[in-house]
């Protein structure tokens, strides 16, 4: 444990946790089904950007030495001799006193050096086929044209390994001619609720019984970090369940398991009690989410154990879990950022713990986003959450004003 104490800082958990992380081989897919995926390796230009020399603008493919006097008192006047739309296989000769009706993204005749949009000209578009009469000079030969290679050059590193692929990373593969690209798997994860109490959501509750929520939590959570939740399942507190179900987690090929409750020091800890020796459990010097639990399995499957209460499993989730999940896909940034935001509220900070505090950005502050503070247990305060305000263990007490450090959610 960290520094003499019995509680370990956040960063030696995480340090811990990311040590563990062995990342699978590579698959390819095509671009079209690569979107939420991490690229495995650098993705190259197969063709430039632009791939041809074209025109920015509708207008007149020209010579610059042509135009290089006109004004609105002594116009050039220029004979057309073809039309370019985009697309167009053509290369038409631009001989001296012509020119060339062309539109945007249409590939500039080889002789042509410049492009006079229609504003510049007598008859713009309407008087367009016959002559052009130039009447703006352009300001330096080559305006108005898009260079080959201009953005990428064949064979350029076009996007990073490690780089999440969305629609405008997508767009950008397929601009240089990718047609498939080497992904991280997603990683598999099973998520495992613990508690006899548990029931599902909807049922008349017992004496004693509470509607399980952390599976949906976690499930979600695990998800929209690109993992791909494989099973999720409830254990009670009797028996071998949770050992039970790192066996079959094995069997489906997983690489995660997340526990949530079960991992305490009290008398009904089953998770602690199945996996002790695979597991090693402690506490962190965070609030909440102080018990936490971390092994890995001979077959390098990695084992979480959370705390139960709602905002412990997501506080958790989000500093421990979710930087693993990104790990194993290659990502080079695992961590959420942080930004200073002043406080909007005052609170109270537990003493020698950093603090995780639901919170909301309300008028450019923030905000606690419970009605209980942080209480651990509080989960529906948890669903108005935008944020958690990062309170080092240093300090007391935020009062209104402070600046706090705050990692977003959204």
């Amino acid at each position: 444990m960290g520094h003499g104490s019995t509680y370990r800082t956040v960063e030696e958990q995480q340090e811990r946790v990311l040590a563990a992380v062995r990342q699978r081989a590579a698959e390819t897919v095509p671009v079209a089904e690569a979107g939420g995926r991490v690229l495995a390796e650098d993705a190259r230009a197969s063709n430039p950007v632009p791939a041809f020399d074209n025109s920015a603008m509708d207008g007149f493919a020209v010579r610059f030495a042509d135009v290089a006097d006109a004004t609105e008192d002594a116009p050039v006047t220029l004979r057309v001799t073809a039309d370019l739309p985009a697309g167009s296989p053509d290369d038409p000769a631009v001989v001296p006193g012509c020119a060339v009706r062309i539109m945007t993204g249409a590939a500039l005749p080889t002789e042509a050096d410049t492009v006079v949009p229609f504003e510049d000209t007598a008859g713009g578009l309407a008087d367009s086929l016959q002559t052009a009469v130039v009447r703006r000079a352009p300001q330096a030969e080559g305006v108005h044209v898009r260079r080959a290679g201009g953005d990428a050059a064949a064979g350029a590193v076009v996007l990073p390994a490690g780089t999440l692929l969305g629609p405008r990373q997508l767009s950008a593969l397929a601009s240089v001619g990718v047609a498939e690209v080497p992904v991280a798997p997603r990683p598999r994860v099973v998520v495992v609720s613990t508690g006899s109490e548990l029931v599902p959501p909807g049922t008349t509750l017992e004496r004693g019984q509470i509607p399980e929520s952390n599976s949906l939590l976690l499930s979600g959570l695990a998800a929209e970090a690109g993992a791909e939740v494989v099973l999720r399942t409830v254990v009670r507190d009797e028996g071998d369940g949770p050992a039970e179900v790192v066996a079959r987690a094995a069997r489906l090929g997983a690489d995660v398991v997340i526990f949530s409750g079960g991992v305490s020091a009290g008398a009904y800890e089953p998770v602690r009690q199945s996996l002790a020796g695979t597991m090693e459990f402690g506490p962190v010097a965070m609030q909440p989410g102080k018990p936490q639990g971390f092994g890995v399995t001979p077959e390098g499957v990695l084992l979480f154990g959370l705390p139960g209460n709602p905002v412990s499993a997501a506080v958790s989730f989000e500093v421990f879990v979710r930087p693993a999940l990104l790990r194993l896909q290659g990502r080079t940034e695992v961590f959420r950022p942080l930004r200073r935001v002043p406080a909007g509220a005052a609170w109270r900070t537990p003493p020698g713990r950093r603090q995780y505090l639901p919170a909301a950005i309300v008028d450019g502050a923030v905000v606690p986003a419970t009605r209980g503070g942080s209480g651990s247990h509080l989960s529906v305060g948890l669903g108005a959450a935008t944020a958690f305000a990062v309170v080092l263990a240093e300090v007391d007490e935020v009062r209104v004003g402070d600046l706090v450090d705050v990692m977003e959610l959204d």
